[in-house]
This record gives C-alpha cells, structure tokens and sequence, in this order.
C-alpha cells in the first residue's frame, strides 16, 4: 500500500474535523509548514510551536524540567509532555510533537542521529488519547526532518482510529 499523500492526510483532517497543533523541536516547524502548504490550511491548523531549546520545551509548553532530566530530550515521555502542552494552551482537537537527533552530530550523545519521538495526542468527546513511538530514520539532517514530518503525518489516521475505537 502507497503512503497517504498530503492531499489523503488534509481529506482526512478535514473528514474528521480534526484541527492541529504541533510542538516541534528536531523538524524545526517542518511538520506545521507542511500543513500549511494546501490553501485553507486554517480549517485543520490551529497553531504551531518551535521548541528546539530545553528551555523553550520548559518555558513555552510547560514540560518538568524534571522529566527532561529523568528521560532526556530524546524520549518519548517529553515528547508526550510537549504535545500535552501544546494541546493544552490551543483550541485543537489534535497535538503532534517531535523531539529527536536529526544530525549531523548527535548533541549530548545518549541517541543516534535520526532517532525521533512523535507523540500525537486526540481529545474528543470520550477523552485525551494518547500515543506516541519512538523511531530511526536514515539521511542527512533534512531527510531525518522529511522523514520525521512524513512519519507524523502517516500515523494520524491509525492513531485517531485507535481513539474511536477505545471508546
């Protein structure tokens, strides 16, 4: 099976009325730029976050300085934090967070370049659902970035559909 097209992914957005937030750190705003290509993007893009610093992840979405240091930059658990964050201080209906080493060097050297945690964070009329994976992409530092983007975009209809069903 072919990998949804931009086009799939914005049909299925506006289908399900989802409208999007995105906490980014290693795609650097990739993903809500992404999002931002078809005209009326409005209709599913809420707002977008760059938090690329500690502190930004901290002072903008909120996320424990202490979790940081528990699990790292690179961890599922702060990207989980950054969507929660972003979910919370936004009208959407639908948080993407990404956080990870998209090259050329891998920073504080606990994670390979291009390892990424995607977190993606559903809130309806039965809840916050929450899901997230942690994951390695090849290429030089714009591919891990398309990659990760790609990645995140590709994974919003199996998640949300998991969401329904666990009503």
């Amino acid at each position: 099976m072919n990998a949804p097209s931009l086009d799939d992914i914005v049909r299925y957005l506006k289908q399900n009325n989802l409208r999007i937030v995105t906490a980014e750190s290693c795609t650097a705003g990739l993903l809500a730029s992404t999002l931002a290509e078809p005209s009326g993007c409005g209709a599913w893009l809420e707002a977008a976050y760059v938090t690329y610093s500690e502190e930004a992840k901290i002072d903008a979405l909120g996320v424990e300085e202490a979790l940081i240091d528990q699990y790292g930059l690179t961890s599922e658990e702060v990207a989980c934090a950054m969507a929660r964050g972003a979910l919370r201080i936004s009208n959407a209906n639908l948080a993407i967070a990404t956080t990870g080493v998209a090259g050329p060097s891998s920073g504080d050297g606990q994670e390979p370049v291009g390892t990424v945690c995607l977190a993606w964070i559903f809130k309806n009329e039965s809840g916050i659902h929450t899901y997230s994976e942690k994951t390695h992409f090849s290429g030089d530092r714009n591919q891990v970035r398309q990659a990760a983007t790609q990645f995140a975009l590709e994974r919003i209809p199996d998640y949300c559909g998991k969401s329904v069903d666990a009503v």
